[in-house]
């Protein structure tokens, strides 16, 4: 069995949203297969905006801290968000980059010309998104590019051997069975760790 950490990205810390739901299903799922299950929830964290190089290279705060442990402990991670404005939420992105503080995803070392190395060799990926919009709009008319960009600009520079993700569209006129089958969908992908 596998250590997995489950990232809610909903930035709302009110109960109620749909992708915390599927992040709680996904650690349900996982925790029946008898994975080792922690999880991250961005919402409670105080996370503050970069604002230099300089604060890059140095160690976060405590809480981003425990959420790098946390990760750095996992051998799958399972990020879930919702996208707006075309993108992951304000609060995903500055988790990401609090997080990348202190060569923590990738070490350039002392040669900042150099190819990083990637910390995080080895260990698997899955992001989930939902979102208003048809799925299939979001990939034929969007080009799935935020999804893209995030595999591409975390993910694959910084060592996760295999990325995948899942989204979920349509998602702002759900009924109650749609809802159900979403769940046991991220309880699935929790249990498989792929």
């Amino acid at each position: 069995m596998g250590r997995i950490c489950i990232i809610d990205g909903h930035p709302d810390p009110a109960d109620g949203h749909l992708v915390s739901a599927l992040a709680k299903a996904c650690a349900e799922g996982a925790g029946d297969a008898g994975h080792e299950v922690s999880m991250i929830r961005i919402a409670a964290l105080d996370i503050p905006l970069l604002q230099n190089a300089g604060d890059f290279a140095l160690a976060p705060a405590e809480p981003i801290r425990d959420a790098q442990a946390k990760i750095a402990a996992a051998d799958h991670v399972i990020f879930v968000f919702p996208l707006w404005l075309g993108t992951m939420p304000a609060a995903c992105k500055a988790f990401w980059e609090q997080l990348a503080r202190g060569g923590f995803l990738l070490d350039t070392g002392d040669k900042p010309d150099q190819w990083p190395h990637r910390k995080m060799k080895g260990k698997t990926v899955r992001i989930i998104v939902t979102m208003g919009m048809p799925a299939l709009a979001y990939r034929l008319l969007f080009g799935a590019h935020s999804v893209k960009a995030l595999e591409a600009g975390i993910f694959r520079i910084s060592g996760f051997r295999q990325i995948r993700h899942t989204i979920f569209g349509g998602i702002g006129a759900i009924d109650d069975q749609r809802y159900a089958d979403l769940l046991d969908q991220c309880r699935r992908l929790g249990a498989k760790a792929a």
